[in-house]
């Protein structure tokens, strides 16, 4: 909880983009930036998913250039369309006809009309014109000829519908509309609404057994681009039966199958209810709210794109093609040329022919390809906010910066992943812009206040310590830089003093460049093991550096640290040693000084001068442990505190002591560096010895001291310690024994 606490403003800033991204899913606030970013996604994955494979069910017969340089500019006399008609369902034998074009006007190509007024004005008086022109009319009636090609046969005309504040209606709608007005529930809204039309010739109108509306609504995705077309319309004007009708798609299809009745079906729930599906038999056709459906696109449009066959319908009228060429087919009517402006902005295709689209209409149809857009889309696009939002707000905050890099990818691959996967496998259209754009917009608002506010703390952290404190800790506490400030505070610590022994006499001997070099030699490497044994440099005084464990960051085990550091750093004396031998420079020595306890650790110093250290009855110890090493021979004298905090290492007991400025007895011991098992079992055979040593020293024994000391002359009589203790030993029994011995030597120099 008091990581969250930490982080809590973090968190609270990455969560504004998801109450953004909610507020849109809600429609509280809609951003068109998210729909854009939402179609171009819908845009960019139909691509990759389209077949791209040939159709060979439906074909396309195209009013192409070729076409109107070969007959005759467009639009072409009906008893044209009407050989190109039967050509179509007679000799190619297609099963069904669909014209994506309009036969709004009579057709006065033959003149019948122009001969009628000459017959019954300036000529007539010719006797018999009249009755002659009414003789041929028959063949002159490119309308009447063209209604007979369709009488009979599977064919679909197309119409618009339109609206406007006075309604207009030219030509005949289809008879009866696909469904009444009250086939659906009073108080909704389930198609588009129109007023007015234009559509085919009566005569036209009656002799085609179907016609579907042409309307694509290219306003509906804002962009003008067309991505759903709508099934059914409702027509609500005076001029045909009110009730909904079907687009030319659905109208071709159904004739391909029997014209199955359409059933509409609506999601359950709701005072209104929402129209979800079309049904046809076992077809369900989803569809969303102005009753369209997502087209289908097989892949991009036009001749040469693979995805239908087109045929010049020049070809066809001058019977350039083999019979029933196109027996069973469903061939759609239409023009690609440039001039007849029945070209659309698609997603796979800015300049894609119209009547491809309704191609593709039909063969996803037949192939109940059908992309759906679910009542629950909402709740989902609400469910993927919080989740990744959620998920984002906490992980971005309290992982690492790769960890989190990391954590953002993920979700924004697992985002796109489920969306995907719902939409390939089951054709289902979901939102995904809001979410991706939370997970980015989360991103780079935390990543921003990770730096520029947090990383400003941790820059101020290193300026701090950085100077003190091995890099390798710093690191540590950057995770944490709340935690860690210059304030003073007491806590358990282990504190080290390192002094170089008859510095005076190397100072005497060397200029002072040389002796800088040296000191920053020596220095450097003893700074160096401190650092690999996380330890804090706090300071150098001339030939002494001075150094603690335990903080910044609190280490349990800071006694053990400073003690392998001592012992490391006594071994890396005697390599510098063996290299100036080497090269005839002087030999140096150290002495160490080691003790545990509680001190004060923080900011100390001067309004003029400050600096991070430690202070404390415990450091002034150690001070003086330092100074014993020289005494007792040693290089590491570590005080009986930090031989408890560190009991995995071999002790040797120097003595007890009473040091300048303290009463109390302190035990000193030295740390002994045995690393093999012979050495382990050696050095703890002499260490039984020479406390037996000791304890007849204490309680005053002076000859069975000396005679426990013998043995450890012999091995090593150049041993200052066991020559200091045999000087003792010799000189005491020369005294009476005292009665208020305690076995502690008093030193009363630093």
């Amino acid at each position: 909880m008091s990581t969250l606490r930490r982080h809590w403003p973090r968190i609270a800033i990455t969560l504004l983009p998801v109450l953004l991204a909610l507020a849109h899913a809600t429609d509280i606030w809609q951003l068109t930036a998210f729909e854009r970013l939402d179609r171009l996604i819908y845009d960019i994955r139909l691509r990759a998913t389209m077949p791209r494979t040939l159709d060979s069910r439906v074909v396309i017969v195209d009013v192409d250039d070729t076409s109107l340089s070969r007959q005759g500019q467009w639009p072409w006399p009906r008893d044209k369309i009407a050989r190109l008609t039967t050509e179509l369902l007679t000799r190619q034998q297609a099963a069904v006809l669909g014209f994506d074009v309009m036969f709004l006007e009579p057709d006065r190509s033959a003149g019948l009309d122009r001969l009628r007024e000459i017959a019954n004005g300036p000529l007539r008086n010719m006797q018999g014109l009249a009755a002659e022109i009414e003789r041929l009319a028959p063949t002159l009636n490119h309308d009447a000829t063209f209604a007979e090609a369709l009488n009979g046969q599977r064919v679909a005309l197309g119409y618009y519908f339109t609206r406007t504040g006075s309604p207009s209606a030219k030509g005949q709608l289809p008879a009866t509309p696909l469904l009444p007005p009250d086939a659906f529930p009073a108080g909704g809204v389930y198609a588009t609404s129109w007023n007015g039309f234009g559509a085919s010739l009566p005569e036209l109108a009656k002799a085609a057994p179907a016609a579907g509306f042409l309307n694509t609504l290219v306003g509906a995705s804002g962009d003008g681009v067309i991505r759903s077309v709508p099934l059914i319309a409702r027509y609500e004007g005076d001029q045909a039966q009110p009730g909904y009708y079907e687009s030319l798609g659905l109208a071709v299809y159904r004739l391909a199958n029997g014209s199955p009745p359409v059933r509409p079906a609506f999601a359950p729930g709701g005072e209104v209810p929402r129209l979800e599906s079309l049904r046809l038999g076992r077809l369900r056709i989803p569809v969303d709210q102005s009753a369209s459906m997502q087209v289908p696109f097989r892949g991009p449009g036009g001749a040469g794109a693979g995805s239908f066959r087109y045929v010049a319908a020049a070809d066809v009228l001058e019977g350039r093609l083999g019979p029933g060429e196109l027996k069973d087919k469903i061939v759609l009517v239409g023009a690609t040329a440039p001039g007849l402006q029945d070209l659309r902005a698609t997603p796979v295709g800015a300049a894609f022919p119209g009547v491809e689209v309704h191609a593709n209409i039909v063969s996803g149809l037949l192939d109940h390809r059908l992309l759906a857009v679910p009542d629950y889309a909402p709740g989902y696009e609400v469910l993927t906010i919080l989740v990744a939002g959620l998920a984002l707000a906490f992980g971005l905050s309290l992982l690492s910066a790769s960890r989190a890099v990391l954590l953002a990818a993920g979700t924004t691959a697992a985002l796109i992943g489920v969306n995907t996967w719902l939409y390939v496998s089951e054709s289902l259209v979901l939102p995904l812009a809001s979410a991706l754009a939370t997970t980015a917009l989360a991103f780079v608002l935390n990543m921003s206040w990770g730096y520029f506010v947090e990383s400003r703390a941790r820059r101020g952290l290193v300026r701090l310590f950085g100077t003190y404190v091995p890099p390798q800790l710093v690191n540590e506490m950057l995770v944490h830089p709340d935690r860690y400030s210059m304030r003073a505070e007491s806590k358990p610590m282990t504190v080290m003093f390192c002094d170089m022994r008859d510095f005076t006499r190397l100072s005497e001997q060397m200029a002072p460049a040389e002796l800088q070099a040296f000191l920053n030699t020596v220095f450097s490497r003893l700074t160096d093991v401190i650092s690999t044994h996380r330890g804090t440099v706090d300071k150098y005084m001339g030939d002494c550096v001075m150094a603690f464990w335990g903080a910044p960051i609190d280490t349990p085990d800071h006694a053990a640290l400073a003690v392998r550091a001592a012992l490391d750093m006594a071994e890396a004396v005697r390599e510098i040693n063996s290299m100036h031998r080497a090269s005839g420079r002087p030999e140096i020595s150290v002495g160490i000084g080691i003790n545990s306890g509680v001190m004060s650790v923080g900011d100390m110093g001067s309004t003029a001068r400050r600096s991070y250290t430690v202070v404390g009855d415990a450091v002034n110890l150690a001070s003086r442990l330092e100074g014993l090493s020289g005494h007792y021979g040693v290089e590491i004298v570590a005080s009986g505190a930090t031989r408890e905090l560190a009991p995995d290492y071999i002790w040797q007991e120097l003595d007890s002591v009473r040091v300048k400025g303290k009463a109390q007895v302190v035990a000193v011991f030295t740390p002994l560096d045995a690393r093999t098992a012979d050495a382990v079992k050696q050095t703890q055979q002499l260490l039984e010895r020479w406390a037996g040593v000791l304890a007849a020293y204490r309680r005053q024994d002076w000859a069975v001291g000396r005679n426990l000391l013998a043995p450890l002359l012999a091995a090593d009589a150049k041993k200052v310690l066991y020559q200091l203790y045999a000087q003792r030993l010799a000189s005491m029994a020369l005294r009476p024994q005292d009665p208020n011995w305690d076995g502690a030597t008093r030193f009363e120099t630093k």
